[in-house]
């Protein structure tokens, strides 16, 4: 079974824009981004990654490499802008250090990077690090959400979503288990836009300032209000980001406005 992808405004002029979500997310979350001014007209693909949502039996549990893997397969060799929330992010950026010619720009929205020295042990990601795939994706849910509101879900959403621990687990423990990064951010040669939310908790907002900081060039941008979930929160200010990540691209071009319905495939 392949992934699940939805694709919106194919012919479209300038660069395709693919958005790839976080760990225990799907690319519904990002409906409201991709339908909003800044990116709307344009080429865009975004696709629940393998493991979550429709793509939940689309392979084996993948680590950072394979989800690369699968992003590369989505593109199919066009000239991308790659946007990523979350682990997303470390997706995206893997990509366009693989893949230059292919990923021409990266808007990374707090990527995590818990192989810093300073990155606590309390996160979401460690909290799922700690217990068994099979109640990984409660811990993390837990620590992101609150009790209360996890143990509001309807009974079968939680079956659902602990369904996607063996996933995360993949995912969590390829960014964690070896002793080297799994990415040097000075590598990346492409332009690199960062994203932070003002509202997010102190370890995102660090990472999101050292990722800037480790790239020549790039720019550090904050959504007033926000926080970690930016894309269902503020998704026109998510939105006006991601656009000017292919504005760095392309300067100028003519994108027909009310591209038709998406095409949905997988």
């Amino acid at each position: 079974m392949g992934l699940h992808v939805v694709e919106r405004g194919a012919g479209a002029p300038g660069p395709l824009v693919v958005l790839v979500h976080g760990s225990l997310d799907r690319c519904a979350a990002f409906a409201r981004v991709v339908a909003a001014e800044p990116l709307a007209g344009l080429h865009t693909i975004r696709y629940d990654r393998r493991g979550y949502g429709r793509s939940i039996h689309a392979g084996p549990p993948a680590g950072l490499d394979e989800h690369v893997d699968d992003l590369l397969g989505v593109v199919d060799g066009r000239p991308a802008v790659v946007v990523g929330h979350s682990f997303g992010g470390l997706v995206a950026i893997v990509a366009a250090i693989r893949a230059p010619e292919v990923v021409r720009a990266v808007a990374a929205f707090e990527p995590p990077q818990p192989w810093l020295p300073w990155w606590p042990a309390t996160s979401a990601g460690g909290a799922a690090a700690r217990v068994g795939p099979a109640d990984a994706a409660e811990a993390f849910l837990r620590r992101m959400v609150g009790d209360a509101r996890w143990e509001a879900l309807p009974l079968r959403t939680r079956e659902l979503r602990r369904e996607e621990g063996t996933a995360l687990a993949a995912e969590l423990a390829s960014v964690r288990a070896s002793p080297e990064p799994p990415l040097d951010p000075a590598q990346l040669a492409v332009p690199l836009l960062v994203g932070r939310g003002s509202r997010s908790s102190a370890h995102l907002r660090r990472s999101a300032e050292e990722l800037a900081r480790a790239v020549p060039g790039a720019e550090l941008s904050e959504v007033e209000g926000a926080d970690h979930g930016a894309h269902l929160s503020h998704p026109a200010d998510v939105a006006a980001w991601a656009r000017r990540a292919v504005d760095l691209v392309r300067d100028k071009w003519s994108a027909p406005r009310g591209s038709g319905p998406d095409k949905v495939s997988g």
